[in-house]
């Protein structure tokens, strides 16, 4: 994504904007990002693990959210819209067009926005006091990072590469990588590793 030619805005100013807009903008510190469209394997990607989220939810008071909802940080004066969020808060339960207190929340990378979605928009997710874990899924090979929150506030990483089972602790759910690249299309180029995961190669 790219920084627009726009006026700096307040947090205020930016939602009543981006309601009259046809496309989506991120928001950081009062500058303004137009959202870009994604790939193939990154939009199955996200759903593959929205829909394995929601099943495992269902029913309680967690929602699991994909890439149209945004999440304030107000600590980092920022608008995000991750690829995939759950929230349990009582709160955002009430808030209509953006939530608050997410506990885990996904990213998925393309090779446009690996470096600012583990650098900088980690920094600034790293402000929430309710997010527990970030995780990261390449679309380009099978590989998946989380970074979960430890007992004394550090993030400590824990890698998943072909044939493991991803635990996110946050939502005490237990998954496959493969049920996570299920069905994706790798682009040319993409790790030899690839091809030989539970993911078509088309």
């Amino acid at each position: 994504m790219g920084a627009l030619e726009k006026p700096v805005f307040s947090a205020d100013d930016f939602l009543a904007w981006e309601m009259q807009q046809p496309d989506k903008h991120e928001y950081l510190a009062g500058e303004v990002f137009a959202m870009v469209g994604a790939s193939d394997a990154h939009v199955t990607i996200s759903l593959n693990l929205a829909a394995a989220l929601r099943a495992h939810l269902r029913g309680g008071s967690c929602r699991t959210f994909i890439a149209d909802m945004k999440l304030r940080i107000d600590a980092a004066q920022a608008f995000f819209y991750p690829d995939v969020f759950v929230t349990c808060s009582a709160a955002d339960a009430q808030s209509p067009l953006f939530k608050r207190e997410a506990l885990l929340v996904v990213e998925v990378l393309s090779p446009s926005t690996a470096a600012y979605d583990l650098g900088q928009k980690f920094a600034q997710y790293r402000h929430m006091a309710t997010l527990q874990e970030y995780v990261l899924i390449d679309s380009e090979r099978v590989a998946v990072d989380v970074f979960r929150r430890n007992a004394e506030g550090r993030w400590v990483l824990y890698p998943y590469a072909e044939g493991e089972t991803v635990a996110l602790d946050s939502v005490g759910l237990s998954l496959p990588v493969a049920a996570i690249y299920e069905d994706v299309v790798f682009s040319r180029g993409a790790d030899a590793e690839a091809t030989q995961s539970g993911a078509s190669t088309g």
